[in-house]
């Protein structure tokens, strides 16, 4: 396996642009406009300047990753000859759905097909494709060249071969592949999520203000970053999408999301993409 395609440029994308190119793959980054490819090519060259000024890469690594990338407009001419896709779109079924029929028809027999998603269903996804056995999940964490997880989901009919593949991949990536089972949220959602919620509930029933529950979350459980901070870097609109995934998918009250969150959610208030969550940013 040689060549990857990554749809989607945002936060995640050129984060798994980043990583594939950086160790070795060729890379066609798929955009939806000029501007949002060149704003992810951007990204990818101020992160790896800050690896050479770390001294973790040479400017020689650096040149040869970003060599590695082109950027294409159009999905079907960006998958035609890889081996490998990962979708890295925003949490919405239909235009997951939507890039995955274009996908189907134009990668390769033998491609992988893989999906960034942190809580929709992989089974769901795949049998919009006429591959299913060659559809898997593969959900990096952000920021994706520091955090080492990859969870490995496979669908209900995910071939062993396949799973074992992405298992390998993610090892040369530097990365640490856990698999798990096609269940809503997975592991990592599924238990990070519900415990997001209630401390949004404890703001909101007025138990603290949002810093005092982030202080006992990291002095009291050793958390490097508290639970409203972190909501605030992942996107309360993100945290919202996953909670109504849980909620659904499970129709157990448990998961339904904090009131104080939908009413954030609406008001725009997003946490670090637009300056405010939680807490006020610069």
């Amino acid at each position: 396996m040689k060549k990857v395609a990554v749809i989607g440029g945002g936060t995640m994308g050129n984060g798994i642009v980043h990583v594939f190119a950086m160790n070795g793959y060729e890379v066609h980054l798929i955009e939806t406009k000029k501007e949002f490819a060149e704003r992810a090519l951007n990204t990818i060259d101020k992160n790896l300047s800050r690896m050479v000024n770390k001294e973790k890469i040479s400017e020689n690594d650096k040149a040869a990753t970003l060599d590695r990338i082109q950027t294409f407009l159009d999905v079907n001419e960006g998958v035609s000859d890889v081996d490998l896709v990962v979708e890295a779109v925003p949490e919405v079924f239909d235009l997951k759905k939507k890039i995955f029929e274009a996908v189907d028809e134009s990668a390769p027999d033998h491609a992988i097909l893989a999906s960034n998603t942190s809580s929709i269903s992989i089974t769901k996804l795949a049998a919009v494709t006429g591959r299913p056995e060659r559809f898997i999940g593969m959900h990096f964490f952000n920021p994706v060249p520091v955090m080492k997880l990859v969870e490995v989901i496979n669908g209900l009919e995910t071939s062993e071969e396949v799973t074992k593949t992405i298992m390998e991949i993610s090892k040369k990536l530097n990365k640490v592949p856990v698999p798990a089972n096609d269940f809503p949220g997975f592991v990592s959602n599924r238990v990070l999520m519900p415990m997001i919620n209630e401390a949004i509930f404890c703001v909101h029933e007025g138990v603290a203000e949002p810093e005092h529950v982030d202080e006992v979350m990291k002095l009291g459980m050793a958390h490097p970053m508290g639970p409203l901070r972190l909501a605030d870097f992942i996107g309360l609109d993100v945290c919202l999408d996953i909670l109504n995934v849980l909620y659904e998918g499970f129709k157990d009250p448990k998961y339904r999301p904090a009131p104080l969150l939908v009413k954030m959610v609406d008001a725009g208030k997003l946490g670090d993409k637009t300056d405010e969550g939680f807490f006020k940013y610069d």
